[in-house]
């Protein structure tokens, strides 16, 4: 019995439906599904995207029935439509598309009006009664077929339009007629033979096969890996590919073509939102070539037809296509759909691509509206797509000088340096600085120049463009077809309003306004309410996982809490040491010989710890706060330069060479693996000794103050050796007992470990008889567990990555079969001993929707984040929590 590797929809014959979208990509699954419920789309068939996979497993080779099974799509296409394949009369045309299991906007390759040549365009001019329509066909297949299958430069066409152009003085494409695009078609013919060595097919169904196989390479072109790569799609998936009865906009005044969104995917609003043209196909409107107008009269601006009064009957009709998708999708979708003549026909639909903003509107709308649950709603939201709402925006109050201005795309706001190519955004944003791209217009070519920048800006385009729609999707603020910007590749240069701007210098993009400004503008703070706090409320509800903040200043605590942290899970105190005001205690203690010297030192450091302590604890208001004692080597405090060590060895009057002696001594091959952690502690217990005594009072102070109890948790770094941790446990408590015999008060606190070492995850059991909490250090851990810098990692871990060597960064996702098994063995040894024991990390991967979902299933406790994903990981630790109640 063999596979099925073809499924036809359309004409009442529907082999597929939505919930194959694995099997038949979303744009298959998608047809099928709207054929079935009554709406009009043209009949065609789906290659699986299994057919993909064993196309790449075996070579590049097709299955062996499969030719013999897209006959058959192509018999039930002819009998649909009443004409066939090759005809020379009234030629079926077809369209070969891509469909991933998930979008993959302008990723993957396309071919439209497959089937002509030079017998069935004369066909089609006969049976259209159209000759220009027949030849402008022709030449828009030759030149989509000899880019996406041939491998011919896409400007080499343009530059034969162009040049017959310049000849007749014509400056639009509509000037064109019948015969001059006849001479193009020529033109195109004889170029294409020249790059290939070979004629342009002329056999319909080589044609085909040629552009089912474009398809299927195209899953693998650099665009496409590059987009999987930052989506976290896998290679293996495949693509499908679509074979579709062609349908014409662009065969007079009575046809058009059309991209459009059921909400608005910028704001969220309930708008029907889009753009169409009147006689075109479908990439005129996301071109940029003409100006596209909008679907709604309520959109249209002076000068600009809506189709809600060009075309009033089609436009109603879509209207109710509108709603009835919207009712059975239960989400905002994107469609794709031709007029021609004056009959509406459906090509595409797919859950439409959305700012976080509009996801947050539209997942809380839907809610209220009752066509999802509220559960569903916090499932809907992406939750790293948060981070688009947590940042700066223009401040209305600033200055700026306006420099011109184009289509709002992508809302946000931001500056930097222009730069005009991809390459350059991707190269000087690597080196740290902020870029704005800055291009004519994009193309998926782009792709990793505009994930690079900060914001995007294009000359031409509307707001269903390709720069337009990757925008919105990656979060980058973007403005799109400012025509009033001429840009000058060759001179690295643009000018608006009588002004040039170079690369190299600032500009500001406001995307929600659509406004260009010259050089740098100031930014507020966004505020976080409305819907926002609708759906961080709804997730509250559901997840277990607790929320708390890296901070260790009263600004990271304060927008920790401002955000929803429950409390910091990690206090850097190493960082308060770099203070100018400190800094020369702390070399001073360095530099001291002896333990009286250090702890002189130190007493110039309590009164400053002690209130950096009261400060994050007053702001807590009660929540835990989790205080690592200090962590790296004492090295790393003292100056490098001869020049800076001579200025501070004079503020400590002590000489330089002693100064460079105590360096020397300090000195590590290895800082990482060497004398830091609970090993400082240990050598040097008079440091642990005033930070701890800091903590405690520090905590009776502000217990006092306020009436409310604090409960500070004490982290000893770095413990790979529970008697490591039963030294510096002692100290602490010594300390705890002096301080509080002395203010004849008492606090409550706890004193754990952060587990960083391979060895304190095997011997965890051991370890927590020590230890009130274990807080898993994952930066550290995952160093250690790979035996690799982090500092060093970052020049070949993309690679890797690239090579699919790893599927993520581990520093960036938790390494699950390593890292994430050494967890999950701790926290298990851990509570064997202790059930109670509190479980936590606090490494960066605390902000990782893919890392939290591994700490909900291991049953942690809390993560902890950097304080601008602490929204983010509230949504994803709700979507964790439901995650897992799904799959019990």
């Amino acid at each position: 019995m063999s596979n099925q590797w073809v499924y036809a929809f359309g004409a009442g014959r529907n082999e597929g439906g939505a919930t194959m979208r694995n099997l038949l990509g979303g744009k298959g699954a998608n047809l099928a599904e709207m054929a079935s419920i009554g709406l009009p789309v043209p009949p065609g068939f789906t290659i699986t995207t299994e057919v993909c996979t064993a196309f790449y497993d075996n070579g590049r080779k097709y299955p062996a029935d499969l030719e013999a099974q897209v006959e058959a799509g192509l018999k039930h296409i002819e009998a649909a439509v009443g004409v066939k394949f090759g005809d020379n009369h009234h030629p079926l045309l077809v369209s070969v598309r891509s469909g991933a299991r998930v979008s993959m906007p302008g990723m993957m390759d396309t071919v439209l009006n497959l089937g002509l040549n030079d017998s069935t365009v004369e066909g089609l001019a006969e049976a259209s009664g159209d000759a220009r329509f027949a030849w402008d066909s022709y030449r828009r297949f030759i030149q989509m077929y000899g880019s996406v299958v041939l491998g011919v430069d896409h400007h080499r066409f343009e530059e034969i339009i162009e040049g017959l152009k310049l000849d007749e003085g014509f400056t639009e494409d509509t000037q064109l007629t019948a015969q001059d695009w006849h001479r193009i078609v020529h033109g195109y013919k004889e170029m294409v033979a020249q790059e290939t060595g070979k004629p342009f097919p002329q056999s319909p169904h080589e044609q085909l096969w040629g552009a089912i196989g474009a398809v299927f390479g195209s899953w693998m072109n650099p665009r496409a890996n590059t987009y999987r790569r930052l989506n976290d799609i896998p290679a293996n998936w495949g693509t499908a590919v679509n074979v579709q009865a062609m349908v014409f906009g662009n065969m007079g005044e009575d046809c058009a073509t059309g991209v459009c969104f059921t909400r608005d995917p910028s704001t969220g609003e309930d708008i029907f939102y889009g753009e169409y043209l009147i006689n075109a196909q479908g990439e005129d409107v996301v071109a940029g070539i003409r100006t596209p107008q909008p679907m709604a009269q309520l959109k249209a601006k002076p000068g600009e037809v809506s189709m809600e009064v060009a075309m009033p009957n089609a436009y109603a009709e879509l209207v109710e296509v509108r709603a009835k998708l919207e009712k059975h999708y239960a989400d905002m979708q994107d469609i794709e759909f031709t007029v021609q003549q004056n009959k509406l026909y459906m090509l595409q639909t797919r859950t439409g691509k959305r700012t976080a903003a509009a996801s947050l509107k539209i997942a809380v709308d839907m809610a209220e509206e009752g066509l999802i649950d509220r559960t569903e709603a916090v499932r809907r939201v992406n939750p790293g797509a948060l981070d688009q709402l947590l940042h700066p925006t223009l401040d209305p109050k600033a200055k700026r000088k306006l420099l011109s201005k184009g289509l709002p795309a992508s809302p946000g706001a931001a500056s930097g340096i222009v730069v005009f190519n991809a390459d350059e955004a991707e190269a000087r944003a690597a080196k740290g600085e902020a870029v704005i791209l800055v291009r004519i217009e994009t193309s998926p070519e782009d792709i990793h120049g505009m994930h690079a920048a900060r914001g995007i800006l294009t000359t031409r385009g509307g707001m269903t463009s390709h720069a337009a729609v990757v925008a919105r999707g990656m979060g980058r603020p973007c403005v799109a077809g400012a025509g009033g910007v001429q840009v000058d590749y060759h001179a690295q240069a643009l000018a608006a309003g009588g002004q040039i701007i170079r690369g190299g210098e600032t500009i500001t993009l406001d995307g929600a306004t659509g406004e260009i400004f010259v050089g740098h503008v100031a930014m507020i703070e966004p505020q976080l309410s409305g819907d926002f706090s609708t759906l961080m409320g709804w997730a509250d509800e559901v997840r277990r996982l607790k929320i708390r903040a890296n901070a260790e200043t009263p600004l990271d605590a304060d927008t920790a809490r401002r955000f929803g942290a429950e409390g910091i899970g990690l206090c850097r105190t190493e960082h308060m040491f770099f203070d100018p005001a400190r800094i020369g205690a702390v070399r001073q203690m360095i530099m001291s010989e002896t333990e009286g010297g250090r702890r002189d030192a130190l007493s110039k450091l309590l009164p400053f710890q002690r209130e950096d302590f009261a400060a994050l604890f007053r702001i807590m208001a009660g929540l835990p706060v989790t205080i690592r004692l200090l962590d790296p080597p004492l090295h790393e405090f003292l100056p490098h330069k001869d020049e800076e060590m001579a200025e501070v060895a004079e503020s400590l009057g002590a000489d330089l060479a002693t100064m460079q002696r105590r360096a020397a001594e300090l000195a590590e091959a290895n800082p990482m693996l060497g004398h830091r952690g609970c090993r400082l502690g240990i050598t040097y217990p008079e440091i642990y000794a005033m930070q701890s005594r800091a903590i405690f009072e520090a905590a009776i102070l502000v217990g006092e103050e306020t009436g409310n109890p604090v409960v500070p948790e004490i982290m000893i770094p770095l413990v790979g050796i529970k008697r490591e941790l039963d030294i510096t446990r002692a100290q602490v408590i010594q300390v705890a007992e002096e301080v509080f015999a002395e203010r004849g008060t008492r606090v409550e606190y706890l004193v754990g470990t952060m587990i960083e070492l391979p060895r304190a995850c095997l011997t965890a059991d051991k370890i927590a008889g020590a230890a009130d909490f274990f807080s898993f250090g994952t930066n550290d851990l995952t160093q250690t567990v790979f035996g690799l810098s982090r500092d060093d990692a970052g020049k070949f871990l993309p690679y890797y990555v690239e090579k699919d060597i790893l599927p993520k960064d581990p520093f960036v996702s938790i390494d699950v079969e390593g890292v994430g098994a050494l967890i999950a063995m701790a926290a298990e040894k851990g509570r064997s001993v202790k059930p109670g024991l509190k479980l936590g990390i606090c490494g960066e991967h605390g902000g990782d929707p893919a890392s939290i979902q591994f700490c909900e299933t291991a049953g942690l406790d809390y993560v902890s984040c950097s304080p601008y994903r602490v929204p983010v990981a509230r949504l994803a630790a709700a979507q964790a929590a439901l995650n897992n109640v799904k799959s019990t």
